[in-house]
């Protein structure tokens, strides 16, 4: 089945400024979550196509490779990748390396850049609107040490690729047009290993781990990136790292949902505040407040706390903190208790247009409607 567009999976125009596809990323991120709906596979579905929109858009040279080629421009299982033959990315790798600078793999300077990571960090509401350190460990490549990072055996040096005499490069017909892509059998560096080395099998780097520090600024939110320069894959043949983007998930809370810079909750009080009013303490993400409650609220009311919400991590007002009250009923009574309500409601007969408006006009509406 065919794509949907980017731009329509996130409901914004294609000349939307970055502001405007992240606001609606987060948005739809919001609305489509798993933790919000769960048991739920087309929401899920949703959220997924809203992700990718986002991760396509949101970075500028993939956004470009998408106005220009659609689809086939940003999706990899379109091309055999570096070193393959025939695909689109082979084809189109030197070009796109012109235009968009030799972004993730690209070739830089005889040798390639290093590729980006990704790494899915999960976060507490507390530490996301507070901010944070924290410690992450992710698998990295490095240069083997054995061989000095050469790939060959030890005592013995690369011979120069056959293939394509050194150069890393060969010419492809594609009818025609004539087309240069990295050698297939050297991979663009030029030299072949007759003698691989045994701990990192001629590939010139091994798979190790290493600890980061992370700073998580305050007012992160579902979707942000926080980018690590230099610390992804290394390159090949003297080309730079590529970079680590730490992509910020927030854990539900139990207490608070979040929305922009704002935040809610849902406040449970007694038939007896509601009806003769009163004050009390609520949670906020650093402290307390005081919630005054007018005599004669119902359920669903909210309540407006400035200032109690989220200060953005790209700055701006602090947003609020919404209270909506919800009246519970008592349970579990006593006889005594029984008797009492029983003795209160006898003293509302006759009176209830007064006490019950809304209970009162919906009996006006429904004899209306059986008359």
């Amino acid at each position: 089945m065919a794509k949907q567009d980017f731009y329509e999976v996130l409901g914004v125009s294609r000349t939307a400024t970055e502001a405007e596809i992240k606001k609606a990323y987060r948005r739809m991120a919001m609305k489509y979550h798993p933790d919000r709906n769960a048991d739920d596979a087309d929401t899920e579905e949703k959220f997924k196509e809203a992700k990718e929109a986002y991760e396509i858009l949101s970075d500028p040279q993939k956004r470009a490779a998408y106005d220009q080629f659609g689809h086939a421009g940003v999706d990899q299982s379109a091309g055999g990748g570096r070193g393959g033959a025939g695909g689109f990315s082979d084809i189109f790798g030197d070009v796109f390396n012109d235009i968009f600078g030799g972004s993730g793999g690209g070739r830089q300077g005889g040798g390639y850049r290093g590729a980006d990571l990704r790494y899915h960090l999960e976060l507490s509401l507390e530490d996301a609107v507070s901010g944070t350190t924290v410690q992450i460990r992710i698998p990295v490549r490095v240069e083997c040490k054995t061989c000095d990072g050469s790939g060959a055996k030890k005592g013995t040096q690369p011979v120069t690729c056959t293939t394509c005499g050194g150069h890393g490069q060969v010419r492809m017909q594609q009818g025609f047009f004539s087309v240069q892509q990295p050698c297939p059998h050297c991979r663009g560096t030029g030299k072949m290993i007759a003698s691989p080395c045994s701990d990192c099998h001629g590939e010139g780097q091994i798979q190790e781990h290493k600890t980061l520090s992370v700073k998580v600024p305050a007012g992160v939110d579902t979707g942000d990136r926080i980018r690590l320069s230099g610390e992804g894959e290394p390159g090949q043949g003297g080309a730079g790292p590529g970079d680590l983007y730490v992509e910020v998930q927030v854990k539900k809370h139990d207490v608070f949902t979040r929305d922009d810079n704002n935040l809610f909750c849902e406040v449970p009080i007694s038939f007896v505040t509601a009806s003769l009013g009163g004050e009390m303490e609520v949670p906020t993400l650093s402290s307390k407040a005081t919630l005054k409650v007018p005599e004669g609220t119902q359920t669903g009311q909210q309540f407006r706390l400035r200032g109690k919400g989220v200060t953005s991590v790209r700055g701006g007002a602090t947003g609020d903190l919404l209270c909506r009250v919800v009246v519970e009923t008592p349970v579990k009574l006593s006889k005594k208790q029984k008797e009492l309500l029983q003795e209160f409601e006898q003293t509302l007969e006759g009176s209830h247009s007064k006490h019950s408006p809304k209970h009162s006009s919906w009996l006006d509406a429904v004899k209306e409607f059986f008359e």
